[in-house]
């Protein structure tokens, strides 16, 4: 707690002992002035006029007013009827006197008055008696309350007085102590305080000046100079280049690798401000370019093909932030970045060649298929002859077998024209249903084995669209492809086209089991099937659809509602 809210607090509360006292003394005063009113404004008045009415009764038959003067208190007294019974009593009184006035000798009547007048008396005695009470105990409450909470407010002040000076003395003096340590070259001394107020925050600085004294002291010039060249040699002796620069872009290392595929020397790197150097040097300019325009932190590694050791090589780029928490701080700062390029020239060799193995292959599987499927067709022909029912059998067999093959072969072929770079597009204005038209037939058999109707809609005044027409079909054949293969029998697929802005979206919607939440963002990676998937397939369709769809400027996606059916679509231009 801070030290002025504490005395805020200190000085708060003494105020506020002195008004709840001074309010609880004004309240209790008040109760005790309204019961010694109460006393006097009705039982004391009573008695007064009481009395009155007696002198006037004496006077009844000496003094014709004696009449007049006790008819008016007698009214008097009927105002102030404040007790239990006085009504009874002063309503006798006045029964007993509208009788003596018609017969003022009657001695008895006078006597009545006067026992009526004593006990009219009597009543207001006893509420005099009870008032009194009332009021010494309203008296004694007071004294009560009033020294209880006069001693709870003492007790508060007294706590106050012995705490909050010394919560303010303390720490004072245990800083001094801790200063005078410091000043005596003791830099391990440290302040304790647990404190959040500003002591805790002088603490808490003073703990920091305090281990960067340490530090400081500790410190040797000969340990720092080993440290370096032991980094720096450690830096040297990597086989990836590095190049380390500070906040303000100063080159501060950069290692022989570096100097290698760069072509320059260390003088005219080390020391200098990379962007000087990059003007230069076209390598360096492209090697900090994420540096100078994104400065983002921790940037995605980049392939970049660089002439190195007389031929081409690929390094893996990647450029990671430093930062550091300085000691006895609690924020990190930022003190430059390092670019580091991994040489993955030998990976990039081994997957060239596994792709040109892909190629090779794929090529070479392509005569010996299409001569199973031509022997096929010869031993389908009649004039040839006549199959019985198992050897049919088994030629259906080896022809789903080879069309698997042949299918498997394609998508092997066009996975290398993926990987090499080399999609050839043909983007022309292409109609639309002559697409649909290729897709469905070439999928109608299959569908009709699981008795799957199509249901095409195409929207109103569309007829063609800005694509490569044979990857497009090819794009679209695979989807419906795969929504026969994991639709249920006796359902249907719907084909749609519809114009979003300036684009056509082709989708395909199946009634099957769709797909798990889980898998939706892998389902175009190459190689990827669903776990527990008994399907056939090799699993690069759909990442082969993604980089034809996206070669031509388009877009694939897919939703699904698991156990439901899954939505696969793709746009292109208009």
């Amino acid at each position: 707690m801070k030290i002025k809210t504490k005395l805020n607090i200190g000085v708060g509360l003494l105020f506020m002992m002195i008004l709840v006292l001074s309010v609880l003394s004004g309240w209790y005063i008040n109760l005790l002035k309204k019961d010694t009113n109460n006393i006097l404004k009705a039982n004391y008045n009573t008695l007064q006029f009481s009395r009155n009415m007696l002198l006037a009764l004496e006077e009844i038959n000496s003094d014709p007013l004696a009449f007049s003067v006790f008819e008016k208190h007698l009214k008097q007294q009927q105002k102030n009827v404040t007790e239990p019974g006085e009504r009874e009593a002063t309503d006798n009184v006045a029964v007993h006197f509208e009788a003596l006035k018609k017969d003022a000798a009657n001695l008895g009547l006078q006597t009545s008055i006067r026992k009526d007048l004593a006990e009219l008396m009597q009543i207001n005695m006893s509420a005099i008696e009870h008032k009194s009470t009332v009021a010494d105990s309203t008296a004694k409450n007071a004294i009560i309350v009033i020294s209880s909470v006069g001693m709870v407010c003492f007790i508060i002040a007294f706590i106050l007085m012995v705490n909050l000076p010394s919560n303010i003395a303390d720490p004072i003096k245990s800083l001094t102590e801790s200063i005078k340590q410091i000043a005596n070259q003791n830099y391990k001394e440290r302040v304790h305080f647990e404190s959040r107020s500003e002591f805790g925050d002088l603490a808490n600085s003073f703990n920091t000046m305090a281990e960067k004294l340490q530090e400081y002291s500790e410190s040797r010039l000969d340990k720092i100079i080993r440290g370096k060249k032991r980094i720096e040699t450690l830096i040297d002796n990597m086989h990836d280049p590095i190049i380390g620069i500070d906040e303000d872009r100063k080159v501060l290392f950069v290692n022989d690798e570096a100097l290698k595929i760069t072509g320059l020397k260390k003088e005219n790197f080390v020391g200098k401000l990379i962007q000087d150097v990059a003007v230069a040097n076209d390598l360096v300019r492209d090697i900090i370019k994420d540096v100078i325009v994104s400065e983002k932190s921790n940037l995605e590694k980049e392939s970049m093909k660089i002439y190195a050791d007389g031929k081409e090589s690929y390094f893996e780029k990647e450029i990671v932030d430093i930062n550091i928490v300085p000691t006895g701080e609690q924020q990190s700062r930022f003190i430059g970045q390092v670019i580091m390029l991994r040489n993955i020239t030998p990976f990039k060799e081994l997957d060239l060649a596994k792709t040109n193995f892909l190629g090779t292959v794929s090529h070479e599987f392509k005569t010996p298929i299409s001569s199973i499927q031509m022997g096929l067709q010869l031993l389908e022909n009649d004039q040839i002859g006549t199959l019985n029912s198992e050897q049919k059998n088994l030629v259906n067999g080896i022809r789903e077998d080879s069309n698997r093959l042949l299918k498997i072969t394609g998508e092997l072929l066009n996975i290398t024209q993926v990987e090499s770079g080399s999609i050839q597009l043909n983007m022309k204005e292409s109609s639309i249903y002559k697409i649909i038209e290729y897709a469905v037939e070439s999928n109608k058999s299959s569908a009709e084995q699981k008795h799957i109707h199509f249901k095409i809609d195409v929207e109103e005044g569309l007829s063609t669209v800005l694509a490569d027409n044979e990857k497009t079909a090819w794009v679209l054949n695979n989807l419906l492809s795969n929504a026969i293969r994991y639709s249920y029998e006796n359902s249907n697929i719907k084909i749609n086209v519809r114009k979003i802005e300036d684009k056509i979206q082709f989708s395909v919607t199946d009634t099957g089991q769709g797909i798990a939440p889980q898998y939706l963002s892998k389902i175009f990676d190459r190689y990827f099937r669903v776990p527990g998937s008994k399907k056939e397939g090799t699993g690069l369709g759909l990442s082969i659809s993604k980089e034809f769809i996206e070669a031509q400027g388009g877009e694939i996606t897919v939703k699904s509602d698991y156990g439901a059916g899954s939505t696969f679509a793709f746009d292109l231009k208009a």
